[in-house]
């Protein structure tokens, strides 16, 4: 099942289909941002993340994958601004294999500062 969820979010973020890849998480989903400490929780706020992702990302695309019993990672390449953006979104499951748990994890540093940059405004912050 959680080969299947894995599959289906990458097909939902690759469509830029915001509200399938929301309803393939928990209720409670934790988000672990690569610039902000403490983690999002619940869909509501997955849902905003993902819109400002959507409008800040451009080019973006997965590009490998690495699945293992602790969870499994979508590799993917994007432009924030002129900075060439490389990271991962390591997805983790609950028992029902929905996604319980989503950290993002960005390089280089310039890249991960034009995200903050850019993010912080559409997301409040």
């Amino acid at each position: 099942m959680r080969d299947t969820t894995s599959a289906r979010f990458r097909a939902a973020i690759e469509a830029g289909d915001l509200d399938a890849a929301v309803l393939l998480c928990t209720d409670d989903v934790r988000f672990r941002s690569p610039v902000v400490h403490r983690p999002y929780e619940g869909r509501d706020a997955l849902r905003a993340i993902l819109g400002a992702v959507f409008t800040v990302f451009s080019d973006f695309r997965y590009v490998a994958e690495f699945s293992g019993e602790a969870g499994h990672v979508l590799e993917f390449t994007a432009q924030v601004g002129d900075r060439e953006v490389q990271g991962i979104d390591l997805l983790r499951f609950a028992d029902d294999g929905r996604v319980r748990e989503l950290t993002v994890m960005v390089r280089p540093l310039s890249a991960a500062e034009a995200l903050r940059d850019r993010m912080g405004p559409l997301l409040g912050g």
